[in-house]
């Protein structure tokens, strides 16, 4: 999970399964410190939702949010995320992405999942979903049947038309967005 946005991979009881380097840095942990945790024990309050709020979320297959963590030396850190539910070797697990984190509370620069929605075009909105579902660009390329160089200019046109620094900047912000939360729902239903 290589990316400059904090992610994190939950099991079905919020229990970190893995967190990648900016996770880290966010909250200042060791990863040691994290995984088999619950991640809720690191937020300010406790749970955002109850077990029974938990599982409906997860049935939604993705949702956003907003929440304090603790970090490490006390100080709260406000992060405004995006998850994504997928059942990986039986498994479901669910892959949260920070779209925004703030060290001055509540204070973000946009709104969660705002009513404005990008200009990408329905090839562009693919390609972000296939990326989001952890596809490489020549499995994209051989699923939409194109090159992949074409799968690469579309990718690189989402990514200059929201702003994003990266592919997974970029599936963050779709996710964030809602731009391809109906395209994962209807991919996953399908398979």
């Amino acid at each position: 999970m290589q990316s400059r946005n904090a992610m994190v991979l939950l099991d079905e009881r919020r229990r970190h399964v893995d967190v990648n380097g900016a996770y880290l840095s966010l909250l200042g942990y060791q990863r040691e410190a994290l995984i088999g945790r619950p991640i809720y024990r690191y937020v300010v309050g406790g749970p955002l939702a109850s077990p029974a709020e938990w599982r409906s979320a997860l049935l939604t297959e993705q949702f956003t949010g907003e929440a304090e963590l603790w970090a490490a030396d006390g100080s709260r850190v406000g992060v405004q995320w995006a998850a994504a539910t997928e059942v990986m070797s039986g498994r479901r697990l669910v892959l949260l992405v920070a779209l925004s984190t703030s060290r001055w509370g509540g204070r973000f620069r946009r709104k969660v999942a705002a009513d404005e929605k990008s200009d990408l075009s329905a090839r562009e909105r693919e390609v972000v979903r296939l990326v989001a579902m952890g596809n490489t660009g020549p499995e994209i390329a051989a699923e939409l049947r194109i090159a992949h160089d074409t799968v690469r200019t579309h990718a690189r046109n989402a990514m200059m038309k929201t702003g994003a620094r990266s592919r997974a900047h970029l599936v963050a912000m779709a996710l964030g967005e809602g731009l391809v939360l109906d395209q994962l729902a209807i991919a996953q239903q399908g398979s």
